[in-house]
């Protein structure tokens, strides 16, 4: 496969390559798979995909999650739609850096996303390496975040829009998550920054050998939550792709986050997006 890198430190774009003919060949696929461990977001265009052909695809890294609030494609299970019109509710959850479904405790391996409609200029999406984000961290602040752990949450996200009981059912749904703020890539073994949007709070953080007096803890943890949260704004560590109809970027959740541009309205971008059921991140 002819993988040309877009940038120094993430992504790269395919050519000559039909990814639903990908999808029914083992060595092609597997190929795919060591390039997406490489890149951590491949992107391909001119991709005619039947609808069925794109959930094919996204089955072979694994079984595929529904949204609790978008929902999936009657038709085709596990397959999102993203439709983006003047009639679509104003949001604020794809255009922040954030990897998929954090609240999960088992957040996405990844997602495979194609373009059906996109507006002729704006709409890009970014996506940023996570790995590198930790790699380059001061050697003081990998040590201070060594072992912490922290919550994730769809109630102070999708939730907070809706009323009190609509909220509250929904954290029953699914209660807030914990998760490592350093985890390993299962594949790979890199050390992963693994803080997002979606992130809230430390849920270890106040012990005797961080928090001496109340100040250390508040706003002490916040501001270095907020800290390792801004490093995915940091645009050596990103990759920018602007959409056409039918292309596709296929990314790895474990170690990127994204942010949907939203610069486009009044246009309309409509996008399907397929998310691979993952592993509990360590």
């Amino acid at each position: 496969m002819d993988a040309r890198p877009l940038t120094g430190s993430i992504g790269a774009e395919l050519h000559s390559v039909q990814l639903a003919e990908v999808a029914r060949d083992d060595r092609r696929f597997a190929e795919l798979n060591a390039l997406l461990l490489e890149h951590k977001v491949l992107f391909f265009r001119d991709q005619n995909m039947s609808r069925a052909e794109h959930v094919a695809l996204a089955e072979r890294f694994g079984s595929l999650e529904d949204h609790p609030v978008l929902g999936s494609d009657p038709e085709h299970p596990g397959l999102v739609r993203i439709y983006k019109d003047l009639d679509s509710p104003p949001e604020a959850f794809e255009n922040s850096y954030h990897c998929d479904a954090t609240w999960r405790e088992h957040p996405p391996m990844g997602s495979v996303l194609r373009c059906v409609e996109g507006p002729a200029v704006g709409g890009d999406t970014i996506w940023v390496n996570m790995a590198l984000a930790y790699e380059r961290l001061p050697e003081r602040v990998k040590d201070q975040i060594s072992g912490l752990r922290a919550r994730h949450s769809i109630e102070a996200s999708f939730g907070a829009r809706l009323p009190i009981d609509k909220r509250l059912e929904l954290k029953e749904r699914y209660p807030d998550a914990e998760h490592p703020v350093v985890r390993t890539h299962p594949e790979t073994g890199e050390q992963v920054l693994f803080v997002n949007s979606f992130t809230t709070h430390f849920t270890n953080f106040h012990n005797s050998d961080n928090v001496r007096c109340g100040i250390d803890y508040a706003p002490g943890a916040g501001e270095l939550l907020r800290y390792l949260q801004s490093q995915a704004t940091i645009p050596e560590y990103q990759v920018r792709w602007r959409w056409t109809p039918n292309s596709v970027a296929i990314w790895d959740n474990r170690s990127t986050q994204h942010y949907a541009v939203q610069d486009y309205w009044p246009a309309v971008r409509k996008m399907e997006r397929a998310g691979i059921i993952g592993d509990r991140p360590f």
